[in-house]
């Protein structure tokens, strides 16, 4: 367990790496790095910014996003109840500080999380605010730094926090189209959403020593596969032997890494040179005119059905419901499968190839289950390892060379958590994909067919179009997990289910769904064949007004539709109840 850095008043503090008792000054003279063992303890944010600018130089961002309530989550307490606990525990705002900086006189802006703030975890205002920030960088043409504290996405905010993903992953997308250089600092420790976007999508990863970075966490990992885990596992050693960060650097010498970056990066400028600041476009309808002016939509049917997320969740895990290769064969045409990520395997979850939908070429991709115990095992429950979500990249560059559109069908429990994916890069396999779908030239419609869990999911289905089945559901982390950390009683999975705000009319009503795919009664798995032609018909009415979108133009409302999930657009929601 990493040491954290004393409170201001106490005189000692006790090294948690080799429980030396330390006088506090001396501690903070050595960047409250322990003389004796080098345990780094974990730093407050406005530390780490004293550490890391120049003296006098740090501005906060103007704007405070609007406080939220998103979904309106209650568990043993209520999210508005542990917000303010945790505003006055630390004297933050929010769980980071986002502003500009001098960094040995070179400009940049920065976000720096603050793991005390409900476990840094990414919630729409901490979107928002990072989002914020690498707008500000593109307007100065200045590097964007951030140092990432996270244990993940924010699961009171439901999978509003997941879209944070996206929407801070297409920033850094434009920050690369601008050539503007942007380095990430993994500090201990970073996981879950942070570490599969944003914490490994820059150009340079920075891990500090004795950080640990993974997407699936220790003790998740430890449960799911029960074995016992490497040693020194997901550290920052583990991330350099396994090529996942480009150096490993210890905090005094931190600065100076930074410094001579940022020196590189000014230095390659030409006089007068500005970075390219993408064309602003008339954001699209929410929902494209064919499909609302259809009467009595499966959006209306499905406000009107009122089913129980718990029973909603079961529905969605039915075993007799159908896959991806179900749909491929009723609702396309003449599928052609195309294997493996060119890297060295060819992952069994996720399959994809051409195909034809109305005669139209186009290119799906979608993850598969199976139906029987067997089958399930084959293709590891639909969980991707890091070779399917990079097989599942290359087909999308390949779709987009082709000019053909892409459809995604996305039904699985999560990512791949085990020990060989983290090995493999599974965050950062994510974190791609996720930030090369925010600028794919050709128009992606996703469709949540079955489960969609947490960054697994949403590594397809940042798309200019997301559809739901009537039974699927879409959440940051399964019931099941929500109610292990939040609730005391392990069997309190319904009530998750329930806050969690993970159906498809909830997710209609916040608008990260577009439409709704009818099922017949009670659901997908009772007549697969009608379910698919619902779906086809559905796809279809979302996919055509998308074919005559200008490539630069269908680009630019992607990345609208994404950033209106900040904090302003919540507040707005959640005053609208």
């Amino acid at each position: 367990m990493t040491a954290t850095a004393p409170r201001e008043g106490e005189l000692w503090s006790r090294c948690a790496g080799c429980g030396s008792l330390l006088y506090r000054k001396r501690l903070r003279r050595n960047l409250d790095v322990c003389p004796e063992c080098g345990e780094h303890a974990r730093l407050a944010a406005p530390e780490r910014l004293r550490q890391l600018v120049d003296a006098e130089s740090f501005t906060p961002l103007p704007d405070r996003p609007a406080e939220v309530d998103p979904i309106d989550f209650v568990d043993v307490l209520s999210y508005p109840h542990r917000l303010s606990a945790a505003r006055a525990g630390t004297g933050l705002a929010e769980a980071v500080l986002c502003g500009t900086a001098t960094i040995g006189r070179h400009p940049c802006a920065l976000a720096v999380m603050d793991f005390r703030f409900l476990g840094g975890s990414l919630g729409v205002a901490v979107g928002e605010l990072i989002t914020r920030a690498a707008e500000r960088a593109l307007e100065d043409g200045v590097p964007l730094v951030l140092v990432t504290a996270s244990g993940g996405a924010r699961m009171q905010e439901g999978v509003l926090s997941l879209m944070q993903m996206a929407m801070v992953s297409q920033a850094i997308a434009a920050l690369r189209e601008a050539g503007l250089l942007t380095v990430s600092v993994l500090t201990d420790p970073t996981y879950g959403g942070v570490a599969a976007s944003f914490a490994t999508n820059t150009d340079v990863v920075l891990a500090e020593t004795g950080a640990r970075m993974g997407f699936a966490g220790p003790r998740v990992i430890r449960q799911v596969t029960g074995r016992a885990l490497p040693e020194g596992f997901q550290t920052a050693a583990f991330l350099l032997r396994h090529g996942q960060v480009d150096m490993v650097v210890p905090r005094r010498a931190l600065r100076g890494r930074l410094v001579a970056l940022l020196a590189a990066a000014r230095a390659g400028r030409r006089p007068g040179w500005r970075p390219a600041v993408p064309r602003q476009v008339a954001a699209p309808p929410a929902r494209p005119a064919a499909v609302a002016d259809r009467p009595g939509t499966a959006v209306d049917a499905a406000l009107a059905a009122g089913v129980d997320a718990w029973e909603t969740v079961r529905l969605a895990r039915h075993p007799g419901r159908p896959t991806t290769l179900d749909y491929l064969d009723t609702a396309f045409e003449g599928f052609v499968e195309l294997h493996g990520d060119r890297l060295g395997a060819d992952c069994p979850a996720v399959v994809g190839g051409l195909a034809r939908l109305d005669g139209r070429p186009l290119m799906v991709i979608g993850h598969q289950k199976g139906h029987t115990t067997g089958e399930l095992v084959a293709r590891n429950f639909g969980m991707a390892s890091p070779a399917g979500h990079r097989k599942a990249l290359r087909l999308m560059r390949l779709a987009a060379r082709l000019g053909l559109p892409v459809v995604t069908l996305v039904d699985t429990p999560g990512a791949d958590p085990g020990v060989g994916a983290e090995e493999q890069g599974q965050a950062a396999a994510i974190a791609e994909n996720i930030l090369s779908l925010s600028v794919l030239p050709t128009p992606v419609v996703a469709v949540i067919t079955g489960e969609g869990g947490s960054g697994g999911a949403l590594a397809l289905a940042v798309a200019d179009r997301v559809l739901m089945l009537q039974h699927a559901v879409y959440s940051v982390i399964s019931p099941e997990g929500c109610a292990a950390i939040l609730w005391p009683d392990r069997g309190a999975a319904p009530q998750a289910a329930r806050a969690l705000r993970l159906t498809a009319p909830d997710l209609c009503r916040l608008g990260v769904v577009d439409d709704i795919v009818p099922e017949p009664v009670p659901a997908a798995h009772r007549d697969p064949e009608a379910t698919a032609r619902a779906l086809r018909e559905v796809v279809l009415a979302h996919l055509l007004p998308l074919l005559d979108v200008p490539p630069a133009t269908l680009v630019q409302r992607r990345r609208q539709r994404f950033r209106r999930f900040g904090a302003a657009r919540a507040g707005a929601r959640a005053g609208a109840r």
